[in-house]
């Protein structure tokens, strides 16, 4: 398999590019500067795939085809986005990365015959109405997050979650498209720490909010609902009692949904009216 890696000097596809790897999948790992170069592709020694970087900002993105370009150059099977701004260059650089960006390199994965899998790493908080499953005093943190504390941030990835899954519902409304299997995963985590891995979840749907969860623990839930042919939708993570494999294996049975509860119909009509 080929994977586009986009973000790849982001600290959670530091971690999933050798898992990756070790699958004996070939990864192109996306990054804007060049002096990163060395450090990602020590990732790859003694391991079974191959590991390539492609230097690219993702803020000169501007279009689908832009996007296309750089998919085109790597033909993937499965595209990983584990990109961001990261709170620099200011609100504009967040719009153009996190939301616009984003929304490119989705419409064209979509659209390419060759690619099966789109994962998106988006974070828990990414909705606009309470969930059913989560008390009033964890969605109040939520939502001072997203008005108070990165009200640009929160905005950005609200629209592009919302434009995965207007994507994924609309391509399944289409008999001829929906023949060609397609995962459009956005695992959701919670707040993101640099803890080494627990490998102890709570994954689906959880209650905590305000939830933390190490970054390895993402990468390595990523590579398994990667490896996967039965995982789709809204995934949320945070750091519990359940083993990432049990858990994982779980959501994918069940048919785990976190976007329960959001418009999406809305979110179609929105999109594509």
């Amino acid at each position: 398999m080929q994977v586009l890696l986009l973000g790849g000097h982001g600290k959670v596809a530091l971690h999933l590019t050798p898992l990756l790897l070790k699958r004996a999948w070939n990864v192109t790992s996306v990054v804007r500067n060049p002096d990163h170069e060395r450090e990602i592709l020590a990732l790859g020694q003694g391991l079974k795939g191959n590991l390539k970087v492609l230097i690219s900002s993702l803020e000169d993105v501007k279009s689908a085809s832009d996007a296309k370009r750089i998919i085109d150059t790597v033909s993937p099977d499965y595209v990983v986005w584990s990109a961001g701004a990261g709170g620099k260059g200011g609100p504009s650089s967040t719009i153009a990365i996190d939301q616009e960006a984003a929304k490119h390199f989705m419409t064209a994965s979509f659209a390419s015959p060759g690619i099966s899998k789109f994962l998106m790493v988006s974070y828990l908080g990414s909705r606009k109405k309470q969930p059913t499953w989560m008390p009033d005093s964890e969605w109040a943190g939520i939502v001072k997050t997203n008005t108070e504390v990165l009200p640009t941030y929160a905005k950005a990835k609200q629209e592009a979650d919302e434009y995965m899954t207007a994507l994924a519902a609309q391509r399944k409304r289409d008999p001829e498209v929906a023949k060609r299997p397609f995962q459009a995963i956005n695992l959701r985590p919670g707040i993101l720490k640099d803890d080494p891995a627990t490998r102890k979840v709570d994954l689906g749907i959880t209650p905590k909010g305000r939830g933390s969860v190490t970054r390895e623990d993402v990468a390595i839930v990523a590579d398994q609902l990667l490896a996967r042919a039965d995982t789709e939708g809204w995934i949320d993570l945070v750091n519990g009692d359940e083993v990432v494999e049990e858990a994982v294996e779980r959501v994918a049975r069940e048919k785990v949904d976190a976007v329960e509860g959001e418009d999406v119909e809305g979110m179609i009509k929105r999109f594509f009216p």
